[in-house]
């Protein structure tokens, strides 16, 4: 197994043992983990394909589906005042 394939199992167990924390103690570890994952996503597509990147990203936003809604929330926020 590649290192880059041992490193994205290693993010899932963590993920998973924050998952586990109390909703206060999810946000530091939580934030790290969401901001690792684009690194370890390119990491696992140049040493295994498009297709490990498809199925590693696909995983992320299933696991990361509630922050990233609001961030892009947040983020087109103005866009719908504005009328666009």
């Amino acid at each position: 197994m590649s290192l880059s394939m041992i490193a994205g199992c290693l993010w899932v167990v963590l993920a998973t043992i924050v998952a586990m924390l109390p909703m206060r103690a999810q946000y530091p570890p939580g934030i790290a983990l969401l901001l690792a994952a684009p690194v370890l996503l390119g990491w696992l597509a140049l040493d295994h394909g498009p297709w490990v990147f498809a199925a590693g990203f696909l995983a992320f936003l299933s696991m990361f589906r509630r922050p990233l809604w609001y961030l892009g929330r947040r983020a087109f926020a103005g866009v719908n005042e504005a009328g666009l």
